[in-house]
């Protein structure tokens, strides 16, 4: 693994919502992957921070970026350079597999859609034999449902040749350079480039429709120490997360992603549409945990080799009581 590293520019550097009438606040530290800060995946904290549910709830969010992509943030968490983190669910796993006291205590990206975005002159499935894909590292769900998506297609494994690139940017920069004939892209990226002239073969929901992708990760250790201020934290991404959903708030949740990820208003709305209409499942609620959609996390990790039986139970990973006490789950 390549050394961790802190990044601190300062246009990134804190979510801190001051508390009119508020006698304090409390501060805490947010584990954030660089390439996902001007993503719609980071919208709800976004969100959270324009319209004040972080600072109505008492709490001031100090977002870190933390280089090296979703295996590094359990990394930093465990050194305690973080007091949360978003990971995506694999990596805690085998974080926790490895003796760390790290757990689940929110969901933020649940069923993610992740396009499989190919050259302008190719055209089909088959003609991805032979070709290099670039995928992220092989543990990750993104690379495990592309890999599904192309044997459903008959692109079997060994058939082709794979980049690891972590990241959407890296892969979509791999794409554009030539280097890469085809790559899983998240949201706004894939839009942007289908309008360029790439195709879109497939996505990744029609491989796995239903797990559980992106995380909100404590030690349990910190996390019993701090409880009240976990409980408030849930309240507030539930919160967003309920705002951003909310059809009458759809034209000023439209403005925050183009302001934010910088993509125009029809790829903001055409993201926001593959989303919701008809609901697919990618943004939680209030912030659940989809505990059957961890699971089968842990079921498609032991069908590929990277868990061995017997596989562990989802509780090992999860712990509810936060959303419970903060009246989500």
């Amino acid at each position: 693994m390549k050394q961790l590293q802190l990044i601190l520019p300062f246009a990134l550097l804190i979510i801190a919502v001051s508390i009119s009438g508020a006698d304090a606040q409390t501060t805490l530290r947010y584990g954030q992957i660089p390439s996902t800060i001007k993503t719609v995946s980071a919208l709800q904290f976004h969100i959270a921070q324009r319209k004040n549910f972080f600072g109505r709830e008492g709490i001031a969010l100090e977002m870190l970026p933390i280089e090296g992509g979703a295996a590094n943030m359990v990394v930093a968490l465990t050194k305690g350079m973080v007091d949360i983190t978003r990971t995506a669910t694999p990596y805690l796993i085998q974080d926790v597999l490895n003796g760390s006291d790290n757990v689940a205590i929110l969901g933020e990206t649940a069923t993610p859609i992740y396009s499989l975005i190919v050259k302008p002159e190719i055209k089909s499935f088959a003609e991805l034999k032979g070709k290099t894909v670039g995928l992220s590292l092989a543990v990750d769900t993104i690379s495990i449902s592309t890999r599904k998506l192309m044997a459903l297609n008959g692109v079997k494994e060994g058939e082709f040749e794979v980049k690891e690139l972590v990241g959407t940017p890296a892969r979509a920069e791999c794409l554009k350079k030539g280097d890469c004939d085809a790559v899983p892209l998240g949201q706004p990226e894939d839009f942007v480039l289908m309008n360029q002239g790439y195709h879109r073969l497939g996505v990744s929901t029609d491989a796995m429709a239903n797990f559980q992708f992106i995380v909100s990760a404590v030690s349990r250790s910190w996390a019993e120490k701090n409880k009240d201020s976990l409980v408030r934290y849930a309240r507030a991404m539930a919160a967003s997360f309920q705002y951003m959903r909310a059809p009458a708030n759809r034209d000023e949740v439209l403005r925050i992603v183009t302001e934010t990820t910088g993509s125009s208003e029809q790829i903001a709305r055409q993201t926001l549409s593959l989303y919701f209409d008809p609901d697919r499942g990618v943004i939680p609620k209030r912030g659940e945990i989809d505990v059957k959609g961890f699971g089968e996390v842990i079921r498609v990790m032991g069908e590929i080799g990277e868990l061995k039986p017997p596989l562990p139970e989802v509780e090992r990973f999860i712990d509810l009581q936060y959303l419970k006490a903060a009246g989500i789950q």
